[in-house]
């Protein structure tokens, strides 16, 4: 069994098309550049990202309370926050063709690539949030913006959160919801999106514990990121320089991962400072201050924070998993090596034939009723049955044959060695969720 062809771009868009894991957004209206709607076996994928992501900080710290913010933000939030004055990306125009760059990311002295001519324009600032109006009435609307983060939510809600939970210093906040960018050149598919969504934990400390706390976070979030399967080979922690660091980090580093375009950021870690409750408790004239029972003072906390991208995690591990072999003795198949506990599907279940249809819909029946998220196939060969559970991460198949009915057990396959045992009915629950939580 030889692996063939590296993977590439082109090769996991059309794969997440031809399986239902992503669609273009509007595409029968022509589509619109850097959205995605998420299919069947897309949205199980995505809600298993977010279950482990949540297990992971559970288990790292169990001081963490959930918080959903709203989409929608005051023009005072994002003005405290500094979007609306800093939140900006180089954009050039060729005056020929009307094409726009990211300026930052191609070289002015030669041609447009779209095409052929030099006909630059200035260098002009775009803010990147996207801008609407609050009210029914024009006249009388007030300003408010998509929100281009999550964070900024649990930073002006800090003082509810803390005054409506036992809250002890230091614990965090935690929160999964969209965000919104109108990037100048979506790019990448999955990478970089003009709606997306985040995964980000908001710590709170002291000062003095920030470092160590620093320290503490990417070595857990780099952890996390081997856990749901991604080779460790590929994955990377980088330090930013001094000359890289935004004006209020203390430091920040990225967990990055090697994708065929080269070395790009996964997720961020960064020590915040209290740059953020500040600028609020600044704007708002609201005190984000908290009372130390121990010294007898207020301070404003530190922020450590990690912040994730579902839909990159999501292309990544796409990336990470998928694999073309050349299996001797039969064609070619494609498989995606997805970790059980990341894997859409479970489990799969076949009658060897439609006669035993009956027998075999009873016991996946019973397995779905567990909550199992399992799929039944009774359709074309056996061969091409496994071939298209494999396509979609499938880590085992059960199939119930014509001595099932004597021997009552089944012939269970597994999806990355292709190796197949007999085990007893009865024990296929058993067989599956010990597969299921088997540390690889």
């Amino acid at each position: 069994m030889d692996s063939s062809s590296p993977v590439t771009l082109e090769k996991i868009i059309s794969l997440c098309k031809r399986k239902g894991f992503v669609y273009q957004s509007a595409d029968i209206y022509g589509g619109l550049n850097g959205i995605y709607d998420f299919g069947h076996l897309g949205t199980l994928l995505k809600n298993n990202i977010r279950k482990t992501w949540l297990e992971s900080i559970y288990t790292a710290n169990d001081n963490i309370f959930l918080f959903e913010g709203s989409l929608l933000g005051p023009e005072p939030v994002w003005k405290a926050s500094g979007h609306l004055d800093s939140f900006h990306d180089p954009m050039v125009d060729c005056m020929n063709c009307k094409h726009r760059y990211r300026a930052d990311e191609i070289d002015l002295e030669k041609a447009c690539a779209h095409c052929g001519k030099k006909q630059w324009t200035d260098i002009k600032n775009f803010n990147m949030m996207f801008k609407t109006q609050v009210g029914a009435s024009q006249e009388n609307a007030a300003v408010g913006y998509l929100r281009p983060e999550t964070a900024q939510a649990i930073f002006i809600n800090f003082k509810n959160v803390i005054s409506t939970n036992r809250v002890k210093m230091p614990f965090g906040i935690a929160q999964i919801g969209k965000a919104f960018r109108n990037e100048i050149n979506p790019k990448q598919f999955l990478f970089r999106m003009r709606e997306f969504e985040q995964m980000e934990l908001e710590w709170f400390c002291k000062q003095e514990e920030a470092e160590h706390f620093f320290e503490f976070w990417c070595q857990k979030r780099l952890a996390y990121h081997a856990s749901i399967g991604i080779d460790p080979a590929k994955l990377r922690l980088r330090f930013y320089e001094k000359s890289e660091l935004a004006h209020y980090s203390q430091a920040t580093s990225d967990i990055e991962y090697h994708f065929p375009f080269g070395w790009k950021e996964l997720e961020g870690i960064a020590h915040r400072g209290n740059f953020d409750l500040s600028q609020h408790t600044k704007h708002s004239g609201k005190d984000l201050s908290v009372y130390d029972e121990e010294t007898k003072e207020s301070s404003i906390p530190t922020v450590v924070e990690s912040s994730v991208g579902v839909d990159r995690l999501f292309l990544t591990l796409l990336f990470d998993a998928y694999e073309e072999q050349v299996v001797e003795g039969e064609e070619e198949r494609i498989v995606l090596h997805f970790a059980p506990n990341i894997a859409p599907i479970k489990a799969a279940f076949f009658p060897l034939s439609k006669k035993l249809n009956e027998p075999m819909l009873k016991i996946f029946h019973a397995i779905q009723k567990k909550g199992y998220s399992v799929q039944f196939d009774d359709a074309g060969s056996i061969g091409k049955r496994y071939r298209r559970q494999d396509e979609i991460g499938t880590p085992l198949c059960f199939t119930y044959d014509f001595d099932s009915e004597t021997d009552h057990k089944v012939t269970v396959r597994d999806r990355d060695t292709m190796k197949q045992e007999r085990i007893a009915i009865d024990h296929i629950e058993s067989y599956l969720k010990n597969h299921l939580t088997k540390k690889e």
